[in-house]
């Protein structure tokens, strides 16, 4: 009987709404592709000047970092709450 490999886990995403032209976002962005290698994720942006019902959700209170549903911090990148957030995960 072989040894059963350890099921893969799903690579987490973590989504970024923002709009474009939002230097927070651009700081954002920068500082979760710093901690990419440690972590582990891959990174979605979503411009939410293209949706109607996410502009009208978050509005100025941009960037929004997102895993799941989950909403971990927003304007400025929180790496403890983040952390937080894998540590629930792994």
């Amino acid at each position: 009987m072989t040894p059963s490999k350890p099921a893969m886990a799903s690579p987490v995403t973590l989504v970024v709404y923002g709009r474009e032209e939002c230097h927070l976002c651009q700081d954002m962005i920068a500082s979760l592709h710093g901690l990419q290698g440690r972590l582990q994720f891959q990174i979605k942006l979503v411009d939410i000047d293209n949706d109607t019902e996410l502009t009208a959700r978050y509005g100025v209170r941009i960037p929004v970092l997102v895993a799941d549903g989950e909403e971990i911090c927003h304007y400025h990148l929180d790496p403890i709450a983040l952390d937080a957030y894998f540590a629930r995960i792994r």
